[in-house]
């Protein structure tokens, strides 16, 4: 049975022999993600705010922690009492500034958008006391093109998570340019404490070590199913079948989500003119998106949820 910890208090050492306790960490941006690693980060002990733009966006995050505290009650072995003490640990707010006052650490899991991405490290470089380290999780923009508007790019870097990320548990820590070492190994060591797998990515690279090989395998399942080739069903069964996952491409898409798969169509789509993917993009959100369709949060994307058809014992047969 997985053992979570309760109580943290957490005294890091640096590798310039200082050390830094990480005790209060601010999560921005409370959606599928976002509240993911606030969960998760105070199961494990934190004292967690959960920050966002918008009352409604909150309101989500909180629907996504009640789901939570049932998931881990009925299936990892968590009791009342620790999902209690979890909850108390977390608290939620509007107010960027009230957010980050006391912060150690804050993960970023705001919009794929990098006007969105400078416009808020701006302000969060207002409001963030000094010794607050900042973490970005994004999955498809690195560190430097926004490093400069957070004001301390030597305490900036990424810390990115998979979906879900309790079983997904790699923690990818990645530095930039201006990234100062001793930040990189805090980062780390933090991912470990919150029962991540650390990752190391000493250099920048586009998708990080996850994205990197699984942008393929997302991109090839999307030629194959929007140009007409196969159902995703189909080509989900192929993938599974033929290499033992789990899940195929188009469950993995309603995992990331398909406002994240829209984001991305559009942004490669206009970046590189490309007509084929602003279409598909514009068919992700007719289809899906303008439906209410976005994934596993929402119930449906692909497939249904919470009881997809590739779960079922005869979907490969």
């Amino acid at each position: 049975m997985k053992q979570y910890i309760t109580n943290q208090d957490t005294l890091i050492t640096t590798n310039k022999n200082k050390t830094m306790k990480i005790k209060n960490v601010t999560i921005a941006g409370a959606g599928v993600l976002g509240s993911q690693i606030a969960w998760q980060t105070a199961l494990y002990g934190y004292n967690v705010t959960v920050y966002d733009a918008f009352e409604e966006g909150l309101e989500k995050g909180k629907e996504f922690h009640k789901k939570f505290a049932e998931l881990f009650k009925a299936t990892r072995g968590v009791s009342q009492e620790q999902i209690d003490a979890t909850k108390a640990r977390l608290f939620y707010t509007t107010d960027l500034k009230d957010a980050v006052k006391d912060a150690d650490l804050i993960s970023e899991s705001v919009p794929e958008k990098l006007e969105i991405k400078k416009s808020f490290y701006n302000d969060l470089a207002k409001y963030a006391p000094e010794k607050t380290i900042f973490t970005s999780n994004s999955s498809t923009m690195l560190p430097s093109a926004y490093a400069k508007e957070t004001g301390r790019p030597e305490k900036f870097l990424a810390l990115h998570f998979a979906n879900p990320i309790w079983d997904a548990n790699v923690g990818e820590v990645m530095m930039h340019s201006g990234t100062d070492k001793q930040y990189f190994e805090i980062v780390l060591d933090f991912a470990k404490s919150i029962g991540m797998v650390p990752i190391p990515i000493h250099k920048e690279q586009p998708g990080y070590i996850l994205n990197t090989l699984l942008v393929p395998l997302l991109s090839g399942a999307q030629n194959l199913f929007f140009g007409g080739v196969s159902d995703f069903e189909s080509i989900d069964k192929t993938w599974m079948i033929s290499t033992g996952a789990k899940v195929g491409p188009f469950g993995i898409i309603d995992m990331i989500g398909m406002q994240t798969v829209y984001n991305i169509a559009l942004m490669n789509g206009t970046k590189t003119n490309n007509k084929a993917m602003i279409e598909r993009a514009k068919m992700i959100k007719e289809r899906w998106l303008d439906k209410g369709k976005t994934g596993v949060a929402s119930g449906e994307g692909y497939y249904k949820y919470p009881n997809p058809s590739y779960q079922d014992p005869d979907f490969l047969s």
